[in-house]
């Protein structure tokens, strides 16, 4: 099993940059694939980006392409990702989430989840 807790989340400004940080407890971490999603105001969850277990794997919503980047520390027990180029729209929810499969979704761990909020 694996607990995770997301970290890293706040207001910025429209432009600005965030790294979001996800810590995993659980021996397993390196064998699990890692997402990010999140969850605007009033809209449902919706998958963001993706790493594999060995971060040879990535795949990204086409709405954060090129400004966010998903990496990992196996060593660490620990996923990240990288947002650059906030826009209001990115104003969100940010949950982490771990799966034995790589892809966008089937994902069975979550964590509780970080606020995002960016001021145009």
């Amino acid at each position: 099993q694996v607990q995770l807790a997301e970290s890293g989340g706040g207001l910025v400004q429209a432009g600005g940059s965030l790294r979001l940080s996800c810590a995993a407890s659980g021996r397993t971490f390196s064998s699990y694939a890692m997402g990010w999603f999140r969850q605007p105001p009033g809209k449902e969850r919706e998958f963001v980006a993706a790493i594999s277990w060995s971060r040879l794997g990535t795949i990204y919503a086409d709405s954060v392409k090129g400004r966010f980047t998903i990496s990992r520390d196996n060593a660490k027990n620990t996923v990240y990702l990288q947002i650059d180029s906030l826009k209001p729209e990115d104003t969100a929810v940010y949950y982490c989430a771990a799966s034995p499969h790589f892809g966008t979704d089937d994902y069975n761990y979550w964590g509780q989840g970080t606020q995002v909020t960016v001021s145009s």
